[in-house]
């Protein structure tokens, strides 16, 4: 799904070196997001099984269940660190040192070791804390990559990467600088992960055949004892419930070890209850664009044009204009698509052939079917649902992807004239598109299946176009956080998150309307806003055992939290999901008014005051008490309570947004509130 994210999110909260477990720091780092070795459609990809196979966890008995994994391509992390706010002699980025000290963790496909992103020129020796071991032949493994394991069971071997997610997901997290960086010429600059200078270890957990549970546990158990700070996880799949998830399963272990664990959101938008990786405890990240477009024009006859993307750039390609063809004219749906052997018996030869995205095809495939037929090019058109989300792809032929609504005005052209021509005009790398940062169209969304009470995505983040390490060449890729908690560090990257673009409006989805909380989540992340969030949430193991306890059986809790718990005791007494101290709010609310309590612990100056504003939620009364906090010292806590009572009940069924903020001088701190209107 990412080409989809694969900056998949996170921020660079990152700090100084730790030397003992005992002190072990936890560090926001910037995490991905799904991605494909061949670039096509993100929601066409391959789906594998993902099955526990009698996985055995302190003697209990192995679960079976499937899961699917889906994985996307993309090229190009250049410019991302740059959108974000993160440039290399100045602010953040070089105030956190890049990363430095962090051990980020990586399960996978595999790594491929000798790429230059891997590389550990300016990379200290690990923390003495590191108790990994290196399993790549020679010296393979160095000050950067520092760790990799294959925990396949049944493919073994060095965890070499055969499918090059792995090693894309890896660079993105934490690639060193590699100047000179760019796929096809384009997209040039000093390509880095987001947090370049940090570490990597490596789990190889998935293989041409797929990905297994029992080996997912296996590598999570395996990161926690060699003492990574950070897991990010690019394996989606389909909603199930936690106690049937490995990765929610081994998230809770690394959750309880102080380990933040980051997966992305998935890649089967822009439907709704489309997520993966929904557990409370994982930081859920969609996926976003960013301001950089590859652009390929189409030209046609009547002297119009079109922009759309392209990575294959032909600066020599003629701009004479060539016959242009609707590929579809004849009313067959497969011929539009320009599904594998369509064309055979359609005369393209020489001719600029319009096909239609979707349907199953990569699109890169539906390029080769036009260059098999004869082709001269392609323009590929949106279907309806992606409307405005265009890729740049690495096409086998010179192409333009262009969105549905101008997909529609070439349609019309062809139907006008009785010799309809075009060509496709290059005009490279294009920065400073005004609609980024973008909800990509493939980006999941809510809400969550499995927990319906938890808001999700967290946030969105740089997923779309980002040029990452490539296992091979691409032919036609000081403020820490000490003690802080994985919850503590989710809630400032979710409260300092940004909800608008670069022309200042709302953030939109491909259709070019203000996208939805359950596209967004809390909205855009922004690190240079979460390495100071004024306030942060925390939430300890035992409030989401109680959670637990309210959702699921002690049996299937038990499976969650690898041991038996009472839920019927003292300890753990059944919450729902708003009860949580999460940074946002997803309620069902009827005839009644509802309270939840909040509490708030203070990370900035000792001596601040918040005051609350409200952001109208249509149809609900939202009272806020107290209505100001004060705070003397830091790490001081403040406790409120959110009201919510329905004023209109003509709605009902529907979802109504909005969202809280606590303003200090220097602060806003942030949370959405979605409410589903029931009676």
């Amino acid at each position: 799904m990412i080409c989809v994210f694969l900056l998949s999110v996170i921020s660079l909260l990152s700090s100084q070196p730790v030397i003992a477990q005992s002190t072990r720091q936890t560090y926001i780092v910037h995490v991905n997001l799904p991605a494909d070795h061949v670039p096509g459609e993100s929601k066409d990809l391959e789906t594998c099984k993902i099955i526990c196979r009698g996985s055995e966890r302190n003697g209990e008995e192995g679960r079976v269940f499937a899961r699917q994994a889906r994985q996307n391509v993309c090229f190009k992390t250049t410019h991302s660190p740059n959108f974000l706010g993160l440039y290399q002699n100045l602010g953040s980025w070089p105030d956190s040192n890049y990363g430095k000290g962090v051990i980020i963790g990586v399960l996978d496909s595999g790594i491929t070791p000798g790429h230059r992103s891997f590389d550990d020129e300016g990379v200290p020796p690990p923390p003495a804390r590191w108790k990994g071991k290196c399993e790549l032949k020679g010296t393979a493994c160095n000050n950067k990559l520092i760790g990799a394991r294959n925990c396949v069971s049944d493919d073994p071997g060095p965890p070499i990467d055969h499918d090059g997610h792995g090693t894309h997901t890896a660079s993105t997290a934490a690639g060193n600088f590699v100047s000179g960086a760019n796929v096809f010429g384009q997209a040039k600059g000093v390509a880095s992960g987001m947090a370049p200078l940090a570490h990597l270890a490596i789990y190889k957990v998935c293989s041409e055949e797929g990905c297994y549970d029992s080996d997912l546990l296996a590598a999570y158990d395996a990161a926690i004892e060699d003492g990574v700070d950070l897991l990010s996880i690019s394996i989606g799949g389909i909603s199930a419930p936690f106690y049937e998830d490995g990765i929610a399963v081994g998230a809770f272990s690394a959750m309880e070890k102080g380990i933040l664990v980051s997966c992305s959101a998935g890649n089967d938008g822009p439907n709704y209850f489309s997520l993966a990786n929904e557990a409370p405890w994982i930081l859920t990240v969609g996926a976003s664009t960013i301001d950089r477009n590859i652009v390929a024009t189409a030209l046609l006859g009547n002297q119009e044009e079109y922009d759309g993307q392209s990575l294959y750039q032909i600066h020599d390609f003629p701009s004479t204009l060539l016959p242009l063809i609707n590929a579809g004219s004849q009313g067959n749906k497969t011929d539009e698509l320009c599904a594998p052997g369509s064309l055979n018996d359609i005369d393209v030869k020489g001719k600029v052939v319009l096909c239609l995205r979707g349907g199953d095809i990569a699109r890169i495939a539906k390029g080769q079917t036009v260059k098999d037929a004869g082709g001269a090019a392609m323009i590929l058109m949106n279907d309806k649902p992606d409307a405005y989300d265009t890729l740049a792809d690495p096409h086998v032929l010179p192409a333009a992807h262009v969105s549905y609504a101008d997909g529609e005005k070439i349609r019309a052209y062809i139907n006008s004239t009785s010799n309809p021509k075009a060509t496709i005009l290059f005009k490279g790398t294009v920065i400073g598109d005004k609609t980024a940062p973008m909800v990509a169209s493939y980006s999941s969304r809510g809400p969550s299946l499995a927990s319906p009470l938890i808001l999700k995505p967290d946030i969105v983040g740089p997923g779309s176009s980002i040029l990452a390490a490539w296992p091979k060449p691409v032919d036609n890729t000081t403020n820490g956080a000490p003690d802080w908690s994985p919850a503590m560090i989710k809630s400032a990257i979710m409260t300092s998150a940004i909800q608008t673009n670069l022309n200042n409006s709302l953030i939109l989805d491909q259709r070019l309307l203000p996208a939805d909380i359950f596209a967004t989540g809390a909205g855009n992340v922004n690190p240079t806003r979460a390495l100071d969030p004024g306030l942060v949430y925390d939430i300890e193991t035992r409030d989401y055992i109680s959670y637990l306890c309210y959702m699921y059986t002690e049996n299937q809790v038990a499976i969650i939290v690898n041991r038996k718990i009472n839920c019927g005791g003292s300890e753990y007494k059944g919450v729902p999901g708003p009860h949580l101290n999460y940074p946002s709010f997803a309620i069902r609310l009827g005839y009644g008014s509802q309270t939840y309590p909040r509490t708030v612990t203070n990370v900035g100056d000792a001596k601040s005051s918040y005051h609350i504003q409200i952001e109208n939620v249509p149809g609900v009364s939202v009272t806020v008490e107290p209505k100001v906090l004060a705070f003397t010292k830091v790490n001081q806590k403040k406790t409120y309570t959110v009201s919510f009572r329905r004023q209109d009940f003509t709605a009902n069924g529907s979802y109504v947004q909005g969202s809280i903020a606590w303003i200090s001088a220097k602060h806003i701190v942030r949370i959405p509130i979605s409410v589903h209107l029931v009676l």
